[in-house]
């Protein structure tokens, strides 16, 4: 009986142990890091369209490339979130579509949401219940969401100022870790990850 009792002790002693190392800002990030950037993918790939429709063939672009970035961050998180064990809560994403202009306006602010608040948020948490794989995909995400913010700025200025044809019309995104270049400015290997350039996906 003694035996029975002292092996039960120890099983609760592990469990709770588990319970308690178990990353929970993390897993939350997670849950809201794959809603954002799924959200973030569909709407881009609306404000291509709507862009497209409006005559702005170069800023479609930008869209349609940030848009599958988005994408591969969230099926990054995800892949995170699995395998901690845990699952993805349903949602369906949410969004507006003004005209161009005010689309890339919501696209910058949401980037600098992400850059200067969401990520730092997330990254510390990584850091402190220490999930590598969790830290490397909000790392991708953030270094990417920094250029995606900027494109989307220098996109804006160039959109007032009636000079869209000055803007890129090429992209390449990395497809393991979401990092978006301009095709001009494409580095042989991705600086996030070391992909060699040869896999990236050229919009």
């Amino acid at each position: 009986m003694k035996n029975v009792l002292f092996l039960s002790l120890i099983a609760f002693f592990a469990l709770l142990g588990c319970a308690q190392h178990k990353p929970v800002k993390t897993i939350e990030d997670l849950k809201a890091g794959i809603k954002g950037e799924t959200t973030a993918s569909e709407k881009y790939a609306a404000f291509s369209q709507k862009a497209l429709d409006e005559g702005y063939d170069t800023i479609a672009k930008l869209f349609d490339a940030t848009s599958r970035a988005e994408a591969v961050h969230a099926a990054n998180h995800l892949k995170v979130l699995e395998k901690l064990g845990a699952q993805m809560d349903d949602f369906k994403p949410e969004y507006e579509v003004g005209n161009t202009l005010e689309n890339l306006q919501a696209a910058n602010d949401g980037e600098d949401y992400e850059v200067s608040t969401m990520y730092v948020k997330f990254l510390e948490d990584a850091k402190a219940e220490k999930v590598p794989d969790a830290e490397r995909s909000f790392t991708w995400a953030f270094e990417t969401e920094k250029k995606h913010e900027q494109f989307y700025s220098d996109a804006l200025e160039a959109l007032k100022q009636n000079a869209e044809n000055k803007l890129p019309f090429e992209y390449a995104v990395c497809p393991v870790c979401g990092n978006t270049y301009t095709k001009a400015d494409m580095d042989a290997s991705c600086a996030f990850c070391g992909t060699p350039s040869d896999k990236f996906i050229i919009i």
